[in-house]
Parts: C-alpha cells; sequence; structure tokens
C-alpha cells in the first residue's frame, strides 16, 4: 500500500507540473496574440493566418488543461490510470506519452470514432 501511496504523489506531482507548463504555454500565446498589431492592407491575410494558428493552438492548449485536471481529481482520489470508460487498467507506456489519459486506448479510439461521426461535414 505504501508503494501504491508514493506512486499516486508521484503522479499527482507530474500531472501538476503538466498543468503548470500548460498554463505557460497559454498563457505565453494569449500575450503573443495581443501584442499582435492591426495589419496594414499587404500584410492582413499572413496577420489572420497567424491569429488563427495561435488561436487554435490555445484552444488544444485548454482541452489539454481540462484532461489534466480530470486527472488530476482522479489521482487525488485514488483512481489514476483506470480508464474512466471500462475501468480498465491503462497501459503505462499510454500514460508515460499522455500522463492526463483518462481512458484506455480502445475506449479513446471508440470516443474518437463516435465524435467524428457525430460533426457535421462542413
Amino acid at each position: 500500500m505504501v508503494v501504491a501511496a508514493e506512486r499516486t504523489r508521484v503522479e499527482i506531482a507530474r500531472l501538476e507540473l503538466e498543468r503548470q507548463e500548460t498554463m505557460q504555454k497559454m498563457e505565453n500565446l494569449q500575450t503573443e496574440l495581443r501584442s499582435m498589431a492591426e495589419p496594414t492592407a499587404d500584410e492582413a491575410d499572413v496577420d489572420a493566418y497567424e491569429r488563427e494558428k495561435t488561436w487554435a493552438l490555445i484552444q488544444g492548449l485548454q482541452r489539454k488543461l481540462e484532461s489534466v485536471d480530470i486527472a488530476l481529481q482522479s489521482a487525488q482520489a485514488g483512481r489514476y490510470g483506470i480508464c474512466q470508460a471500462c475501468g480498465t487498467a491503462i497501459d503505462l507506456a499510454r500514460l508515460d506519452v499522455l500522463p492526463q489519459a483518462t481512458h484506455c486506448f480502445k475506449c479513446q479510439r471508440e470516443y474518437e470514432r463516435r465524435n467524428r461521426r457525430a460533426r457535421p461535414l462542413r
């Protein structure tokens, strides 16, 4: 039981670090977005592209931050590394690459497949 408690503390620390780094990246991008000057007519297309790219990066980081927060809650409740959908253990290799993962690979793939179908084509 001591080993499990130590591992949970390590995972919580890792997730908190991931959260801090993600928030810092998001703040940097938001500062960059605010600092972009109004473009001249010649620069409008390039500037619009840069703004959209930066905004998309911010949105991706916001989703990651939400995932990290959910994983932190799971870790604090002693359920870190357990798939929220099927209850099986999430592969350690997956958690090494994606510490905020809350679903096993199989359930995540199914979730993404369902969401792809639900989205209207543009």
